[in-house]
Formats: C-alpha cells, sequence, structure tokens
C-alpha cells in the first residue's frame, strides 16, 4: 500500500473522503458514468499512486485513511459488515438493513435471521442524547440490541445505557479496525404488535394474520389495517416474532452479494440495494483508470 503524510491531511479533506463513500457518488457513476465528485476528491489525494491507478485504488486508500483517522459512521457500518454480518452474527440465510423504521426511531443497521439483532451506531463525533429513547424503541421489536461505540467512549456509554443492552467496541489497532464485543446483548422475547404494524408494509401484515388465523377479517380495506393490529395482539410473542421475520426475510436485499463485493464498499452496496447485474457494473466502472494526471483539483 502506497504511503503519504498523513500530518497534511485536514478534517476538510478527511470529510471530503467519507463523502466518497455517499450513495449519490455512486448512483451518479451507474446511471450516468458520472465520476465529476469522485474526480474532485481524488484530486486532493496524495496517495503515490500511479497513472493507471483506478478509482477503486483511490478508493481502497480512502477508507484505509479513515479507518486510522476518521472512523465516520461509514466506517462503523461497513465494519458491522466486513466482521459481524459476514463472519460473527450472520448465517446465508441472514437479511441485513441498512436503517430500519422503529416507532419514531431508526435503526442504523439491522440483521434478521432465526432472531432480529438492532445495531445503534455513535460515533467520536456522536452524542447519546436520544440513546435511551431510541433503544427502549428497539427494545419493543428486536430480540437483541447493540450499541456501538469507539473504544475510547466505551465509560461512557457502558453506564448510559442499561445491562440489556449489548456495546461492541471499535479500534484501530496494530494496522487493523477491529470490533470487540465488550458486554453481550440480553435476549428479549416480547414484540409490541403497536411498533411492530409500523415496522410491516400492507402485504406483510396482511400476510401475518392470514397465517396464523387461516383468513383476514372480513371488514372493508380502509379498515384492514387497524383490524390486523388487533389480530396481531391477541397471537402469542414467540409466534409473532416467528412470523415477523419470515415476512422481513422476503423483502428485496443485496445482503446475499455482499461476500463477493470489495470490502470496502459493501456498506454502500448495501445502501443502493443494486441487483447483481448492476452491482458488477458499477464495480466494472470503478476499476477504470483514473487517468490522475488529469483529475479535477477543483469543486465542481
Amino acid at each position: 500500500m502506497a504511503t503519504f503524510d498523513t500530518a497534511k491531511l485536514s478534517k476538510d479533506q478527511l470529510r471530503n473522503f467519507s463523502s466518497a463513500f455517499s450513495r449519490a457518488v455512486f448512483s451518479d457513476i451507474l446511471a450516468h458514468s458520472d465520476f465529476s465528485h469522485l474526480d474532485w476528491i481524488c484530486g486532493q489525494c496524495n496517495f503515490g499512486l500511479s497513472d493507471r491507478s483506478s478509482y477503486m485504488d483511490y478508493l481502497i486508500q480512502m477508507y484505509d485513511t479513515l479507518s486510522r483517522y476518521y472512523r465516520c459512521e461509514y466506517v462503523f457500518k461497513n465494519e458491522i459488515i466486513n466482521q459481524l454480518l459476514l463472519k460473527k452474527y450472520g448465517t446465508k440465510d441472514t437479511i441485513a438493513f441498512n436503517e430500519f423504521k422503529v416507532g419514531d426511531s431508526i435503526v442504523d443497521f439491522a440483521m434478521m435471521n432465526g432472531e432480529s439483532k438492532a445495531f445503534e451506531i455513535k460515533t467520536s463525533f456522536d452524542t447519546p442524547r436520544r440513546l435511551r429513547k431510541q433503544m427502549c424503541d428497539y427494545r419493543r421489536v428486536f430480540n437483541r440490541c447493540y450499541v456501538v461505540v469507539d473504544a475510547d467512549e466505551i465509560e461512557h456509554y457502558a453506564s448510559y445505557v442499561d445491562d440489556t443492552i449489548g456495546i461492541i467496541i471499535l479500534k484501530y489497532e496494530k494496522g487493523r479496525i477491529l470490533l470487540d464485543e465488550y458486554r453481550t446483548a440480553l435476549d428479549n422475547d416480547t414484540v409490541d404488535p403497536d411498533v411492530l404494524m409500523k415496522c410491516l408494509r400492507t402485504n406483510e401484515y396482511k400476510s401475518i394474520v392470514s397465517k396464523h388465523f387461516g383468513t383476514l377479517p372480513a371488514v372493508p380495506d380502509f379498515e384492514m389495517y387497524n383490524a390486523c393490529k388487533e389480530q396481531m395482539g391477541h397471537i402469542e410473542p414467540k409466534a409473532l416474532n416467528h412470523l415477523f421475520l419470515q415476512e422481513i426475510k422476503n423483502r428485496k436485499s443485496a445482503t446475499g452479494y455482499l461476500k463477493n463485493t470489495p470490502k470496502e464498499l459493501r456498506q454502500v452496496m448495501l445502501s443502493l440495494n443494486l441487483t447483481k447485474s448492476k452491482q458488477d457494473l458499477l464495480i466494472k466502472r470503478l476499476y477504470h483508470s483514473t487517468n490522475n494526471s488529469n483529475l479535477c483539483i477543483t469543486r465542481i
């Protein structure tokens, strides 16, 4: 890997590196072959790469730099995929989501297989202001809930969240970024039907009620939501949790493709939720040469 003088990196440059991994950048490349924003960011880099270097070469270097010096939310989410989804908690049947709405909160990262897991990320740039409310919401639907924090923040967060919440720490050690489970999340076997209904699409809550009771309520369409919510209140919590997971796992997801995606790009690929063919096309374009002697060095 090329070396460069990290002392010359400013916070603005590091923030710009993080913006290279946004959905908008990759959507423009896929839809319009528009590399303008990525060209602008690469033009600020001093990685010592050759004129034949590809956009992917730059992205790999930028991700390594962010992992060392600017551990933003993208790095956290991407390493949850790399280390927890693909190596520790996930199975071949696991489906993962970048952001999942629960009540008035949005889970940063969710995994569903035989049980549901919620991961709330708090980087060193965040505050715990809403964390207790978020975890209260998540516990009404998810079987296990975790907060993922920078290693330097562990003492603060360990005392801030209650013992039912698991804690995972992110650290950079011996040239590698690592996630360690500091505290295991306790299992939650209750599900709040009112909150669960708000997580489900119309076809999903209809399917749950129909599977459990054998038929849908005999009501007009405009009354179906409330009728199904009432019916779900009569389903035993473990059975309801099982039916919920069955429905969610039927949603379209790029989870199954992530193992074959460059490890630096897994989070943005999950977020874009592309088909396999579109993902392959996007990655192919990223391996094009930047011809870095002609890179844009002013903001477009």
